[in-house]
C-alpha cells in the first residue's frame, strides 16, 4: 500500500462518521473544522446566498458527523414544515388551517414517538395486556428532541399568525439546521433568529469578545468542570449506590447537580458564542439557576428555551391561567409530565417531571395564600433559605432524572436515609481531593455576583486579539491536562 493510500484512508476515516467519536464543541476535530470553516465563512462576507447555502451544508455535515445518515430527517422535517406552513397562509379556511398544523404536529411528533418512545410504549401495552414485547433495536437521532420543537414553533406561530411564513427553502433550511444549537439547543425561535439570516454580515468587536468569552466559560465548564467529576466520581455512585454509604451518595448527587448544569450550560454557552462570532444572536438559556428562591424561579433560569417552549405552546394552548386555579395548577402539572417525557423514554424521567409539576402548583398556590404578587422575591434570611429549600428538592428531583431504574433511584434514597456515616466525609474529602475542589470551584463561581461575571466579560472584551488568544490556548492546555482518554458527549445529547 502507498503512503498516498494510507492518507485517504485517513482522510476517509476523518470525515466520515463515527458513533464512538462524534463531532462535539470541545474535541480537537470539531477545533480543526471549524477553523477552516472561519475562512470560507469569511470569504463569503458579502455574498449572502452562498453564504446561507454554505452554513446550510455545513450544518448537514456536522449532524451528520453526530448521527450518521440521520440527517436525512432534518431534511424531512424541514421540507414538509415549510410546505405546510406556506399552505396556511394560501388557506382562507380556517379549519383547513387547523389540519394543516395537525399534519405538522403530527410528521414532528410522530418522528419523536417512534424513535423515542416505540419500546417504552410497548412494553407497557405487553404490560397492560399481558402479552411480550421484545424491544427493537432503533437508535435514536442526536438531538431530534430539538430541531423537531424548533420547527414545529414555526408551523405553529404562522398558524397563530404571529409570523409570516418564509419564501426560501434555503432560509427555513438553515433556520433549522443552524449548527451550533442544533443538536442540544438552545431551542431558537424563528421570530428572533429568521430576521436576522439575510442581515448584512457584521461581527462587531463586542460580538467576537462576547463570544470568546460565551466558548471560553462553556469549555471551561464542559471540559474541566463537568467531564472531570463525572468520569472521576459521579459516575462510580450512581453506577451502584448500595457499594457506598449515605454521606457519599448524597455527595454524588451534589456532584451531579453541578455535572449536569455546567455540562448543559457548557454547551448552550459555546453555541452561543460561536453563533456570536458567525454574526448571530442567539438567547441566554441558563442563568444561575442554583441561585433560585423558588421552584418557580428555578424554571425561568433553567433551561429557558424549553421552559419558555412548553410555557408558549403546551401550558397556554392548556388554558393556562385562564379557567381557574384549579385548571391552572392542573395544566402546569400536565406540562411538567409532559416535559419530563420529552427528556427520555422512561418511568423516572416521568416522576421527574411530575414532581416539578406538582412543585409548581404547590408554590403557585402558597403564592396566591400569602398574597403575594407574580414575579415577587424572597429577600434577605427567607431568600437564603428559599434557595436552599429549592436547591435541595432539585437535586432530590435529580435522584431519578439520573438514575437508569426506578429501583436504583430508591436504592441510593435509602442509603442517605439509612446507611448515611457521617464520619466518612473526612476520608471521602482525602480520596477525592480533586474532585471536591473542582466542586467546590464550581459551586462557588455559580453563586457568585452577577456583576464578577459581567466584569470580566467586559476584560475579555476589552482585550487585543492575541490576550483573547492567549486565553484560549491556556484553556486548552488545561483541558488537555484534565480530560480523560474518552469524549465525553454532552448528557443532552441523548435526549
Amino acid at each position: 500500500m502507498s503512503p498516498i493510500d494510507i492518507d485517504f484512508g485517513k482522510l476517509r476515516e476523518l470525515f466520515a462518521y463515527d458513533p464512538q467519536t462524534p463531532m462535539i464543541f470541545s474535541s480537537g476535530v470539531f477545533l480543526w473544522f471549524f477553523a477552516g470553516f472561519v475562512i470560507l465563512y469569511a470569504l463569503l462576507k458579502k455574498s449572502s446566498t452562498p453564504r446561507i447555502l454554505f452554513v446550510t451544508l455545513f450544518s448537514y455535515y456536522f449532524y451528520y458527523k453526530s448521527s450518521g445518515t440521520y440527517f436525512f430527517l432534518l431534511a424531512v422535517v424541514t421540507v414538509s414544515d415549510f410546505l405546510i406552513a406556506q399552505a396556511m397562509e394560501r388557506a382562507a379556511r380556517q379549519g383547513i388551517r387547523k389540519a394543516l398544523v395537525a399534519v405538522s404536529l403530527a410528521i414532528n411528533l410522530g418522528l419523536l414517538c417512534y424513535f423515542k418512545y416505540t419500546n417504552f410504549f410497548g412494553e407497557i401495552i405487553a404490560s397492560v395486556t399481558g402479552g411480550t414485547f421484545s424491544a427493537l433495536d432503533i437508535f435514536l437521532p442526536v438531538g431530534i428532541s430539538f430541531f423537531t420543537f424548533q420547527s414545529l414553533s414555526y408551523t405553529i406561530d404562522v398558524y397563530r399568525k404571529q409570523i409570516n411564513p418564509l419564501n426560501n427553502l434555503l432560509d427555513y433550511a438553515f433556520y433549522v439546521s443552524f449548527f451550533p444549537p442544533l443538536v442540544a439547543g438552545p431551542i431558537i425561535r424563528a421570530r428572533d433568529f429568521i430576521p436576522q439570516i439575510r442581515e448584512p454580515l457584521c461581527v462587531t468587536k463586542e460580538m467576537f469578545g462576547q463570544g470568546v468569552f460565551y466558548i471560553l466559560c462553556g469549555l471551561f465548564k464542559k471540559a474541566i468542570i463537568s467531564d472531570y467529576i463525572g468520569v472521576n466520581f459521579v459516575e462510580r455512585i450512581f453506577a451502584n449506590p448500595t457499594l457506598y454509604s449515605g454521606m457519599e451518595n448524597l455527595m454524588g448527587i451534589y456532584g451531579y447537580a453541578l455535572q449536569i448544569y455546567c455540562d448543559f450550560s457548557g454547551y448552550s454557552d459555546m453555541a452561543i458564542g460561536i453563533a456570536l462570532l458567525l454574526g448571530f444572536h442567539v438567547n441566554k438559556n441558563f442563568d444561575s439557576p442554583y441561585k433560585s428562591a423558588s421552584i418557580t424561579g428555578f424554571w425561568r433560569r433553567w433551561h429557558i428555551s424549553l421552559s419558555s417552549w412548553l410555557r408558549d405552546y403546551l401550558y397556554i394552548s392548556l388554558g393556562g391561567n385562564r379557567k381557574g386555579k384549579f385548571r391552572q395548577y392542573l395544566n402546569l402539572i400536565i406540562t411538567m409530565f409532559l416535559g419530563g417525557l420529552w427528556h427520555g423514554a422512561s418511568w423516572n424521567f416521568i416522576v421527574w417531571g411530575m414532581f416539578h409539576g406538582v412543585a409548581l402548583a404547590i408554590h403557585k398556590t402558597w403564592m396566591t395564600v400569602a398574597g403575594r404578587k407574580k414575579g415577587e422575591e424572597s429577600n434577605g434570611i427567607r431568600r437564603i433559605f428559599g434557595v436552599i429549600i429549592t436547591f435541595h428538592f432539585v437535586c432530590f428531583c435529580w435522584i431519578f432524572f439520573r438514575n437508569a431504574t426506578f429501583e436504583g433511584a430508591m436504592d441510593m434514597i435509602g442509603q442517605i436515609t439509612a446507611n448515611f456515616q457521617p464520619q466518612l466525609f473526612g476520608q471521602l474529602i482525602q480520596g477525592y481531593r480533586y474532585v471536591f475542589a473542582l466542586m467546590l470551584l464550581g459551586f462557588l463561581l455559580h453563586f457568585a455576583p452577577a456583576r464578577w461575571e459581567t466584569a470580566f466579560a467586559r476584560h475579555v472584551v476589552r482585550l487585543p486579539l492575541f490576550g483573547k488568544a492567549l486565553l484560549m490556548v491556556v484553556l486548552i492546555y488545561l483541558v488537555i491536562q484534565v480530560k480523560s482518554s474518552e469524549i465525553q458527549p454532552f448528557i443532552y445529547f441523548r435526549f
